[in-house]
């Protein structure tokens, strides 16, 4: 699984990115974590709203953070 934060670097998407990480610990899901920062690839996407994110090149969430109740909701499936 290839899991993709994309967003600048601000506060929300360095949360975003540490609760996915948290929840990839948690649920022992093999997969390859991504931060993704350049604006050219983020545009790829087509997402307006930043933090956003990416699983297996699908966006999933797009302008918010998340809970780690919700993270592992998203992942476990």
């Amino acid at each position: 699984m290839e899991i993709k934060v994309l967003g600048t670097g601000c506060a929300n998407c360095k949360a975003l990115y540490e609760t996915v990480k948290q929840t990839i610990a948690d649920l022992n899901i093999e997969a390859e974590l991504v931060k993704e920062e350049d604006l050219a690839k983020i545009m790829e996407y087509n997402v307006m709203q930043l933090p956003a994110l990416v699983v297996d090149g699908k966006v999933v969430l797009a302008g918010k953070k998340l809970s780690l109740p919700e993270a592992k909701k998203i992942l476990s499936k």
